[in-house]
């Protein structure tokens, strides 16, 4: 009788936990973004009272943002998933593939700059406003894929 023992290192984790952080970005950055956006459209409220661009603003966020999720983070939930189910040896860094993570680097620095350009700018301010709640719409839509495939169940 042969018992075959699996060899694992201290950085390897279950697939279901890469998953689980994946998700959790995902949520967090629609958290982040959502908040952000209306903290925007305060302050863009508070510079124009009444303002219909304010509304326009947060309808055409959400408008983008159905559509983002269905065109494009969709997709990228299942490749990522699929990716994760494909690794041999999972390690905990790899619930993103490297790009991403630098992608992820770039988008908060310039969304973190856009935000500070637009303070005092009302067409920037709804306009930053628009683009983080289109993000924010479109990362928990496109997170029901997590849901929809099981990905925290044991398999």
């Amino acid at each position: 009788m042969s018992c075959t023992v699996k060899k694992t290192t201290g950085t390897d984790v279950a697939a279901r936990s890469l998953k689980l952080m994946a998700a959790l970005v995902w949520y967090v950055g629609s958290v982040v973004l959502f908040l952000k956006a209306v903290s925007l459209l305060m302050e863009a409220s508070t510079m124009r009272p009444g303002s219909a661009w304010i509304w326009f603003s947060a309808l055409g966020g959400v408008f983008f943002g159905v559509l983002k999720a269905e065109l494009l983070f969709r997709h990228s939930c299942r490749l990522n998933l699929n990716r994760i189910d494909a690794l041999h040896r999972p390690k905990f860094w790899q619930f993103f593939r490297p790009g991403f993570f630098l992608a992820l680097a770039c988008m908060i620095f310039v969304g973190t700059m856009l935000s500070k350009l637009a303070h005092n700018s009302f067409p920037l301010l709804i306009s930053v406003a628009t683009l983080d709640l289109s993000i924010a719409v479109a990362l928990l839509l496109s997170s029901r894929v997590y849901w929809q495939k099981r990905a925290f169940t044991k398999k």
